[in-house]
């Protein structure tokens, strides 16, 4: 009998000369992005907090450069939980596309994205052809 992992595995598709994907490989790939579901998670709920607290102080008596230091580093946090959060999403919408059974098919082409590409980068949605061309618009 074989088992979910495994046969769900088996439908994925992979490009020509590429092994098929095993149930181990698609298990430590869905591991990987619930480990990074959470540590973004973590992330995100501390650059909030940092945010919010910083918002908090007072600021009365600060010179411009106080003011000008205290805005880039609000800024900087801000940045960093929107990055994480964009993250979390694309993390996310991968376990999703694995259990829709749709995980390494390019979104802009229909083709295989590639199981090396998808074992670097598990959040991939285009392989590469349509990812560099993607990237020169």
């Amino acid at each position: 009998m074989v088992s979910e992992p495994e046969q769900a595995a088996e439908l994925l598709p992979v490009r020509a000369g590429e092994d098929r994907w095993t149930g181990a490989e698609l298990t430590e790939i869905r591991t990987r992005l619930q480990d990074e579901i959470t540590e973004l998670g973590t992330e995100i709920a501390a650059a909030e907090s940092q945010i919010a607290a910083g918002d908090s102080t007072d600021g009365a008596g600060d010179d411009q450069a106080d003011l000008g230091a205290k805005t880039y580093e609000r800024e900087h946090e801000m940045s960093l939980a929107y990055n994480a959060r964009d993250l979390l999403v694309q993390s996310e919408r991968a376990l999703e596309r694995i259990e829709a059974g749709t995980y390494g098919v390019c979104e802009s082409c229909g083709k295989a994205i590639g199981k090396a590409r998808l074992q670097a980068f598990p959040r991939a949605t285009l392989c590469v052809t349509c990812k560099q061309r993607e990237e020169r618009r």
